[in-house]
């Protein structure tokens, strides 16, 4: 403080001397410090569209964050498809609109997950092969997966195990540790899994086969989804999107081995409605006729699934279990075992109520889980979902995409260049 003093004298003088060129300098000084705050204003007031877009680039294979890509968090739409009929006044109402931009925070959390999928899946379209295990398989996609939706706990991360079916297994089969199970030329194999932001969850699969002989039963099953996805929306009763889907499926045929099969919708697996931690809602979307004639309503998630089999049409329990799920609804059950309720501790925290494998449990560091596992799965707290399998030596196949019947369209969130 003294020395602040002792300057004050010569200050003075220098003012006296040279008045109006000081004055000019505060002047410019004051007009420089105004000129600054005014842009810091400018800044925090910049809308999110408007930062400048990452200069990253995706690497091979993929480890950047999707948020680190687009960090002005306007991440790509899906395919974006107008309403039919009766709907169409909705794509230019102003009250529609406003409920949609209502909903802009839900909408970039659902595009984050399903730009890593979409990019996550083009990965894996490029390494999978014959030769490979499926343990392999599978770990490559999740590693991906997870580095692409930046994974923190019940924030961000996988939704549910990835599937990987093969031939007669239609659905629900992921390796337990020690499976030596290896991808064979002749399997179709069914790539099922999912990514969430804040719970809400793409799901979405695909199938791949090697021999060409199974180009039909593929392109059956492709073209039934397509057809499932056009005929929802607004309003729309789900067994006509059944039917509808029926009536394509089994306008194919294919030829395998000398003996012609016509391609069978799977009667008893559907698609689904899907909400927040969720990934069954409620509604079920059947792929053959005489399902309900529950409607579909405004800014509903869906997804349109379908599964084609050169079998019987019909799935039932078998194999190894390695799906499991907390029940959304259970509330509190007293539990006896220890162990218990320290597998439960784990599976709250990091699945809450979405799907998970015992891979995920053994990643986390649990050994010795399988009776404490089966003692939640006796109290109901959670439920077990075994592979899902036809008659043996048929072939089965799935193809699927998350859908939002926003109030003005329908977007096709993890619609791809792909499929």
């Amino acid at each position: 403080m003294a020395a602040v003093l002792s300057e004050e004298p010569r200050l003075e003088a220098k003012v006296t001397v040279n008045h109006k060129q000081a004055v000019d300098d505060i002047q410019k000084i004051v007009q420089k410090h105004e000129e600054s705050a005014n842009n810091k204003k400018k800044k925090k007031r910049r809308n999110k569209k408007d930062s400048p877009p990452s200069t990253e680039r995706q690497t091979n294979p993929p480890t950047i964050a999707i948020s680190k890509l687009f960090p002005n968090g306007n991440f790509p739409e899906g395919e974006i498809m107008r309403y039919k009929d009766d709907n169409l006044w909705r794509e230019t109402n102003e009250e529609k609109r406003a409920l949609e931009r209502m909903q802009s925070d839900i909408y970039s959390d659902v595009r984050q997950a399903a730009e890593a999928h979409r990019q996550v899946r083009k990965y894996v379209q490029g390494f999978i092969k014959p030769g490979m295990t499926m343990i392999e398989i599978c770990e490559k996609l999740e590693a991906a997966s997870r580095a692409l939706i930046n994974e923190n706990k019940l924030r961000a991360g996988l939704a549910f195990p990835t599937g990987c079916s093969l031939n007669h297994c239609a659905a629900h089969y992921t390796p337990n540790a020690g499976d030596k199970t290896v991808l064979q030329y002749d399997d179709v194999c069914k790539i099922d899994f999912g990514t969430h932001i804040n719970g809400r969850i793409i799901d979405c699969a695909f199938t791949v086969s090697f021999n060409p002989k199974y180009d039909n039963l593929l392109a059956a099953v492709k073209d039934a989804t397509n057809t499932g996805i056009r005929e929802a929306g607004i309003d729309v009763r789900l067994c006509d999107v059944g039917e509808a889907i029926q009536e394509v499926m089994e306008s194919y045929e294919v030829e395998l081995d000398g003996k012609t099969y016509t391609v069978k919708p799977i009667r008893n697996l559907n698609g689904h409605s899907i909400a927040p931690y969720r990934i069954h809602a409620g509604k079920t979307v059947p792929i053959v006729k005489g399902g309900e004639a529950t409607k579909m309503e405004e800014n509903e998630f869906f997804a349109i699934e379908t599964f084609g089999s050169t079998g019987k049409g019909v799935v039932h329990d078998d194999m190894e279990c390695s799906h499991y799920m907390k029940n959304f609804d259970v509330g509190f059950v007293p539990l006896r075992v220890p162990r218990a309720k320290q597998l439960l501790n784990v599976i709250n925290e990091n699945f809450g109520t979405l799907a998970f494998c015992r891979r995920w449990l053994d990643r986390l560091g649990q050994t010795r889980y399988l009776l404490a596992l089966k003692n939640l799965c006796d109290v109901g707290v959670v439920d077990p979902y075994p592979p899902l399998c036809d008659v043996k030596g048929c072939y089965t196949a799935q193809f699927e995409h998350t859908i939002l019947l926003r109030p003005t369209v329908k977007e096709v969130v993890s619609r791809g260049d792909d499929y």
